[in-house]
């Protein structure tokens, strides 16, 4: 199982790589898209399987991702709602909202989280 730090990172699906954070420290979990005007690429939270978007300033893509790195399922929230727990999550990507239709992220699909000095297969 792999240990996870706050800090950059590259998310891969398929031949695309998009930028990417990952929060994994309570506080970086805490904080995430708060206080925001939008993300270039994606949060990963981790651990994670629900999110919420009060006080958030724009509409986000929630993608639940289990163990293995591979998606669950695709919603969009907009601000101020509460997203329901999710069985079987065990990390949260959030984007702008549009963004993950864009780059074909949709339930099924694998993913993996290139750290720099370390890669993680879905």
């Amino acid at each position: 199982m792999a240990t996870w730090h706050d800090g950059p990172a590259t998310l891969t699906i398929g031949p695309l790589a998009v930028p990417l954070e990952i929060a994994a420290s309570y506080r970086a979990r805490t904080r995430g898209l708060l206080g925001r005007d939008g993300i270039r690429g994606a949060l990963l939270l981790t651990p994670a399987g629900s999110v919420h978007t009060f006080r958030m300033r724009f509409a986000i893509d929630v993608a639940y991702l289990d163990r293995r790195l591979r998606v669950l399922t695709v919603v969009t929230m907009a601000p101020g709602r509460l997203g329901l727990p999710r069985p079987r999550s065990r990390h949260v990507l959030e984007a702008e909202a549009g963004a993950m239709a864009g780059w074909g992220l949709v339930a099924g699909t694998a993913v993996e989280v290139d750290v720099p000095g370390r890669l993680t297969r879905g």
